[in-house]
């Protein structure tokens, strides 16, 4: 058997979400079944985040166990050839023993898009959350400066969930107001010439489900001038969702990517459960 890392991207708009569901496409569902049809045998694999219905990925991780030996250039080629076209291999890598993407990973970083103005392009609309009001960028990035360090993020979860602990730790939270930051390009390119892109990135060791989006809802609220940009400290200590902002809709995030650091990991042996959450999950601290 052979342990692949596998890197891929995908258009969430038309898709029920990471996880194989039976009522609709998934993304895990499709690249199971290229990879079974490769290997001639079913192929489980295992995904970094289980991002919901309408969220895209520029980095997306997933590993599995092959049996075939072919070369991983060969195998991304022809995975990429099987798969939908929108789904896209990035790369494979093959790794050592018990390597799982979402056990071993140890941080992720996701980025919103908004479109701030008055008509958002056609070409766009899967794709940013179109926010019509004049917003504030600089309370926006003041007030997504307080979630930076270790919190309790009960407030900003997704109502009804049940986990074991509700601590996170952030190690980026930043607003800019650039279409392409980082890469991170729009899909219909033209919507700038009728607004502006507001793009929030955050990267932390682990996520609640919702955390993200309800987050992104409550800093628009802030923009709009409905909240104080120095009371996000308030509404953490607070740990009740009913006091944060509206969750936003789930086409404005990107997974951007899932960082690895498996140099002191035991990869000999499977690694422990853990609670599943987020638009992905927890990640081992």
């Amino acid at each position: 058997m052979r342990t692949l890392k596998l890197t891929l991207s995908y258009d969430g708009a038309d898709f029920v979400g990471w996880q194989r569901q039976a009522n609709g496409r998934s993304v895990q569902a499709e690249l199971e079944e290229a990879l079974s049809q490769i290997d001639k045998r079913d192929v489980p694999v295992v995904g970094a985040g289980r991002t919901d219905s309408g969220v895209h990925a520029l980095g997306q991780v997933a590993s599995a166990l092959i049996e075939s030996a072919i070369p991983v250039a060969s195998l991304r080629q022809a995975l990429n050839t099987s798969l939908p076209a929108d789904v896209r291999i990035v790369s494979i890598e093959e790794t050592p023993g018990f390597f799982n993407a979402r056990h071993h990973a140890r941080s992720k970083t996701y980025r919103y898009r908004i479109f701030n103005g008055d008509t958002i392009s056609p070409f766009d609309r899967r794709y940013a959350w179109h926010v019509p009001y004049p917003l504030d960028l600089s309370a926006m990035q003041t007030a997504g400066q307080e979630f930076i360090g270790r919190h309790d993020f009960a407030a900003f979860q997704a109502s009804g969930s049940r986990v074991l602990t509700t601590g996170r730790t952030i190690t980026a939270s930043d607003w800019v107001d650039d279409a392409f930051a980082e890469g991170g390009g729009a899909p219909g390119e033209i919507l700038h010439l009728c607004g502006r892109v507001l793009v929030y990135q955050i990267a932390g060791t682990g996520f609640l489900r919702h955390m993200v989006r309800t987050i992104v809802g409550t800093l628009v609220e802030v923009g709009a001038g409905r909240r104080a940009a120095g009371s996000m400290g308030l509404l953490l200590a607070s740990k009740d969702r009913a006091l944060s902002g509206p969750t936003a809709p789930p086409y404005g995030l990107y997974l951007v990517q899932v960082d690895y650091d498996t140099a002191g990991a035991d990869l000999t042996r499977e690694p422990p459960k853990v609670e599943e959450e987020e638009d992905g999950h927890d990640i081992l601290q």
